[in-house]
């Protein structure tokens, strides 16, 4: 017989434990609350620990959202120490001394703020030819991988240990930064290189790590719905826009309506109400010198609301 599992819609911020993957900490929330379908918004690799927003039922429609918006870490690295991922869950390629200071780490750290380039590391879940790069490094096979820009808004030095060379940093990022090629970036401008033993992310898009819970917390006292945040938090930046009646008729069929609508910006994705209710996302174009509204994705059975 078929397991019944509880419909539950939303979103819940998890202070994700050391050493569990993404995947494996989603996992857990689902069999914790018994949950019909979860979903979350950017990976956090095993070493990590902090915010990972998980999306419950009707919100894994809309966690693409959150995939474009800024994050915040606060991250160790070991000077010193180089491995083969970047990180502590590597193997060790080679140890070198460390002659810097804390003038020269400030100084260091200027020249990654602003717009820089980084190459993505082996040991990510970037694809080729269909496959994470992490397998081919794991086969000990290099991919040329292409650089990419990425925006460090703001870096910040925490702590600086002269003797056991390690610098501990605050580092607001745009999507797409790697944080383990960050502390090595920095590492090799001090001529020392270096690899990230700790990571912490405090903060996604308006989400901070002050408003998560824990695994222990859900599995000692349940899910406070009132934690719950509900489905449109996740494309709380774009705009809004109401429907009106004759436009909800059509749309909520899924299908393109005729709209009297001329003030919205063409292409540009608008989260959707009717009479307060959370539709889903859609954009506006002109055809013919008629504007239409399309839906592009929409919560399931709209046809039944009744309001």
């Amino acid at each position: 017989m078929k397991k019944i599992r509880n419909k539950i819609d939303g979103v819940l911020l998890l202070d994700k434990p050391i050493g569990l993957s993404s995947n494996q900490a989603i996992q857990k929330v689902k069999w914790i609350l018994n949950a019909e379908k979860v979903g979350h918004t950017g990976t956090l690799d095993p070493l990590a620990t902090g915010l990972l927003p998980i999306c419950l039922g009707q919100a894994t429609k809309f966690a693409g959202y959150l995939l474009d918006g800024d994050k915040e870490y606060i991250a160790t690295a070991q000077l010193g120490i180089i491995t083969d991922s970047g990180d502590s869950e590597g193997n060790l390629v080679e140890t070198r001394a460390v002659d810097t200071d804390l003038e020269r780490v400030l100084s260091t750290f200027k020249h990654f703020v602003g717009e820089i380039v980084q190459i993505p590391p082996m040991y990510s879940a970037l694809k080729h030819n269909g496959r994470p790069l992490y397998e081919y490094a794991r086969a000990g096979i290099e991919i040329e991988r292409p650089a990419r820009h990425v925006t460090i808004h703001a870096l910040e030095l925490n702590h600086y240990d002269p003797q056991l060379q390690q610098i501990t940093f605050t580092a607001r990022v745009s999507k797409g930064t790697y944080i383990r090629t960050l502390a090595e970036d920095i590492g090799n401008l001090l001529g020392c290189g270096a690899s990230l033993i700790a990571l912490r992310r405090t903060k996604t898009n308006q989400f901070k790590i002050q408003e998560t819970l824990t695994l222990h917390d859900l599995a000692t006292n349940g899910l406070d719905m009132q934690r719950l945040l509900p489905v449109d938090v996740l494309a709380a930046e774009l705009p809004k826009y109401e429907l009106s009646d004759a436009e909800f008729s059509t749309v909520k069929f899924g299908n393109i309506a005729s709209s009297f609508e001329n003030a919205c910006s063409l292409g540009q994705d608008y989260r959707l109400y009717f009479e307060e209710h959370f539709l889903g996302v859609g954009y506006f174009n002109v055809l013919q010198d008629q504007t239409f509204l399309h839906p592009r994705r929409l919560i399931s059975e709209l046809s039944t609301l009744i309001v």
